[in-house]
């Protein structure tokens, strides 16, 4: 049957497909609207089966803050000529309103939320997919409740935050605290906060690093004592290309590999576990002061003050509760 272009605009108007894509749906569904609707969903399940493996780094993400309430989403595609799509962003936007009004549990219960054209944010985001030929998906969703509330988008639209606090603050550090996280991605607000398999897993990274440098210091120590110079004995592919070109004798060559193996297996053995365990502990006290909101230097000081100290210079009884971050580019 013949398809009349007020036929096609009418399904475009309802799907925000392409007129051509919309054309051949209703051709192949007789010009039956329901059931061209469903081929045209049903081409962007397949869009994103067919693509399932694709990395989506390109998209937007976007904040809404109402009252006490405050959310972060993403919606993420494969490529930055998708996400500059009036069609995208408009998508993008209509699921963080979406958001901010229902302020969904978590991302499952925001998928299932209706937009105003009638279809779920799932579906609208696997109708985009089909008509793009790209992946699409809701790559974040996060929202806090709090007496007030803080965000920052970048302008690149690729990285924000959302930050709670007890009580009311001054907008301009309140943002500035939501810029804070987001450009230094902190990992918990404070030490206490830090989930415990966080700092078991510091502290393992910080031992074992201990480790590895005493002994690296003692085999450096006997091959410059053997009169053989560390750097062309860093590696067994060092040592074969450095002998090659004649930086080495063989006889060197395998001395090195000798006093590297013997050396390391003897300082492994009798390193001090005291020793160790204050250098490691060190090493997560670091990692705690530079990952942690409250105790990083704030970008925007000029006095050098950590954020908890910027705060409570402007409000002593003013705290952060909790933030959400996310980034494109993580």
């Amino acid at each position: 049957m013949a398809i009349s272009l007020a036929d096609i605009k009418k399904l475009r108007d309802m799907t925000s497909a392409g007129m051509m894509d919309c054309k051949k749906a209703l051709t192949e569904a007789d010009g039956d609207f329901k059931r061209a609707v469903e081929i045209l969903r049903e081409k962007g399940k397949s869009t994103l089966s067919k693509r399932g493996d694709n990395e989506t780094t390109q998209g937007a993400v976007l904040s809404r803050i109402e009252g006490g309430k405050a959310i972060l989403v993403c919606l993420g595609c494969e490529t930055d000529f998708v996400a500059a799509t009036p069609d995208f962003k408009a998508l993008a936007g209509n699921i963080a309103d979406a958001a901010i009004k229902a302020f969904p549990a978590d991302a499952e219960a925001l998928k299932a939320e209706k937009l105003a054209d009638g279809y779920s944010v799932d579906e609208d985001i696997t109708n985009q997919a089909g008509k793009t030929g790209e992946k699409h998906v809701l790559a974040f969703y996060g929202a806090l409740e709090a007496p007030f509330v803080a965000e920052y988008v970048h302008f690149n639209g690729k990285l924000g935050a959302i930050v709670s606090f007890n009580k009311e603050v001054a907008r301009e550090l309140a943002r500035g605290i939501a810029m804070q996280v987001a450009s230094m991605n902190p990992v918990a607000v404070d030490e206490a906060s830090v989930p415990a398999e966080v700092l078991e897993s510091e502290r393992t990274v910080a031992i074992q690093k201990t480790k590895d440098e005493l002994v690296q210091k003692a085999v450096e120590a006997a091959l410059k004592k053997a009169g053989i110079n560390p750097a062309h004995v860093d590696s067994e592919d060092h040592i074969e290309s450095n002998t090659a070109k004649g930086w080495l004798t063989p006889e060197q060559a395998d001395q090195a590999r000798e006093i590297i193996k013997t050396v390391s297996a003897e300082k492994a053995a009798s390193l001090p576990a005291q020793m160790i365990d204050n250098i490691a502990k060190g090493r997560v006290a670091k990692f705690l002061k530079e990952s942690t909101l409250l105790a990083q230097e704030y970008q925007l000081s000029d006095d050098k003050k950590t954020v908890g100290e910027a705060l409570a210079a402007a409000d002593k009884e003013a705290k952060v509760l909790a933030f959400r971050r996310f980034s494109l580019a993580d």
